[in-house]
């Protein structure tokens, strides 16, 4: 059997030390300087070591503060259709937002593609970062007919959920959504948002979500960062000579 080399014998140290809590979410590992003196190492050694927690998603690098860890990857059941802060309560993560613009655009072919309207047509486009106990998870851009959208401006979208204020307080049912999801780097724009590298590995969703009579009323492109988060879905077998069921919306299937 081969040997552990010193970078990943001081990996296992660190890691096992935050799997027992000796290092809590939020806490700053040791500076390179001092896990130097700790372990007796070269420097290439500790940054390599250090490099692996940060690819395995347990500690994270921000730009002149040092090395934090993380909380543990969240695992999001793809089963049913919910929002980012339903998605953390489940969790017991404390969900909030950071709105970055809100204002009336014309809609590009491909938003307008989704909601179902003329290219052009004028709809609300609102950006948020959202986050889990202040750490930043996902960069949203969400599209809404401009009738609603103009009404779910008017709410303080730091604390309110959009899903929550459609249903709940104008009475707009969502019903079912289409995913589209796919890894991507993280652009310079997303990855400054949320505080990682650039070109850091991310997860790149469409969602469309549909109320009655299957009418798409929240269109969203949604960054979410790759080493927080992994998607989750349980698949049934379909058995033979059973004709597949699509659960596209006919908006869609003319694309």
């Amino acid at each position: 059997m081969a040997e552990v080399p010193l970078y990943g014998k001081i990996e296992e140290v660190l890691a096992s030390e935050i799997a027992r809590g000796d290092h809590q979410p939020g806490d700053r590992l040791p500076s390179e300087d001092e896990l130097l003196a700790r372990f007796g190492v070269s420097r290439i050694t500790v940054r390599r070591a250090v490099q692996n927690l940060i690819q395995r998603g347990i500690v994270e690098i921000q730009r002149g503060r040092g090395t934090f860890v993380l909380a543990p990857k969240i695992s999001q059941e793809l089963t049913k259709l919910t929002g980012f802060v339903e998605d953390m309560h489940s969790h017991g993560r404390k969900a909030s937002a950071r709105v970055v613009t809100q204002g009336i655009v014309a809609a590009s072919k491909r938003v307008a593609e989704h909601l179902g309207i003329s290219k052009g047509t004028r709809v609300m486009r609102i950006e948020r970062v959202r986050l889990a106990d202040s750490v930043p998870m996902s960069v949203d851009e969400t599209y809404l007919p401009l009738e609603i959208g103009k009404e779910i401006v008017r709410n303080d979208l730091r604390v309110m959920p959009i899903f929550t204020l459609l249903e709940e307080k104008y009475g707009v049912p969502l019903i079912e959504a289409e995913y589209s999801l796919e890894a991507a780097a993280a652009s310079a724009y997303v990855a400054d948002a949320l505080g990682i590298p650039e070109g850091a590995p991310i997860f790149r969703i469409e969602r469309t979500s549909f109320t009655t009579k299957g009418r798409p009323v929240d269109y969203e492109m949604l960054s979410y960062r790759g080493d927080l988060i992994r998607f989750v879905t349980r698949l049934g077998r379909q058995k033979k000579g059973e004709a597949p069921q699509s659960k596209v919306s006919p908006s869609l299937r003319r694309r």
